[in-house]
């Protein structure tokens, strides 16, 4: 027998054996990931089991960069006749405005009355949209906008509007940035659905709650001097059981959850000097 013959083949033999067990556990090892990854559930039924329900969603691969502006300073001059202007502070960049005669709304249970209102005798009221109603309280709070984006609870680009029981607006109160500039570079937006998986995870979702709302603005990212930041933000309304809406904003190009509640509670809280 050649022995040296006889060892080659059982070298090689060992060799294509060691070849095939080593394929046979990576391809053991490669189905056991696939099959963990598929026993993962989504964030759609891990949001289905939940009783959590959500309508059409904004365009996935929806773009948006950040924003500069300038906090506006006012002149000591109205829109029209009709109204006296005033400042509220000794920087210029708050106004108060009374309306010498009350102007009547044309149906105070349909917003677009505000709209109109706003978009015909506010300076520039074309780049505000509406963001809440207290009829309650006769006043309703605008909030200045970019490319139908909005720009969620900064106090120096917001506008209140108040009315009488006739339903009469008397007054206004307003703030604006101006010299808005984008930055070149556009960058791809996170999914909606991967920010629910955000506040799934952080367990902001609760059960049998509905997402009402999902709608892309900005949040203020630096104040430098009368020079501001702002950064995409992904807003999320979500209604609970009982009828009370939560609001979460989510940075949308790194996905951190934003906590704006302090600029929003200045807001609610803010008298703008007027008595």
């Amino acid at each position: 027998m050649d022995w040296n013959r006889t060892k080659s083949i059982f070298i090689f033999v060992f060799l294509i054996l060691n070849i095939f067990l080593y394929w046979l556990y990576l391809d053991r090892y490669n189905e056991a990931q696939s099959v963990e990854i598929l026993g993962e559930k989504t964030i759609e039924a891990r949001l289905k089991d939940d009783n959590i329900t959500y309508g059409p969603l904004p365009n996935s691969n929806e773009s948006a960069t950040y924003i500069t502006g300038e906090v506006h300073i006012f002149k000591n001059s109205a829109p029209d006749d009709n109204q006296k202007v005033s400042f509220t502070d000794e920087t210029h960049t708050q106004i108060s405005a009374v309306f010498i005669n009350p102007v009547k709304l044309r149906n105070i249970n349909d917003d677009a009355s505000l709209i109109d209102f706003v978009h015909t005798n506010v300076k520039n009221g074309d780049s505000y949209a509406l963001w809440e109603v207290d009829r309650e309280e006769r006043v309703a709070v605008f909030f200045q906008k970019k490319n139908n984006r909005i720009f969620y609870y900064n106090d120096s680009a917001v506008l209140k509007v108040h009315w009488n029981m006739d339903n009469e607006v008397t007054k206004y109160e307003q703030t604006m940035i101006d010299n808005i500039e984008e930055m070149e570079q556009q960058e791809t937006v996170i999914p909606p659905l991967q920010i629910f998986q955000t506040l799934y995870n952080k367990t902001l979702l609760k059960s049998d709650s509905s997402i009402a709302q999902v709608k892309l603005g900005y949040s203020t990212f630096s104040k430098l001097d009368k020079t501001q930041v702002l950064i995409p933000t992904w807003e999320v309304q979500v209604k609970l059981s009982d009828g009370e809406i939560e609001e979460y904003f989510v940075d949308a190009i790194d996905g951190k959850i934003i906590e704006i509640q302090g600029d929003k509670q200045q807001g609610e809280e803010e008298d703008w000097g007027v008595e």
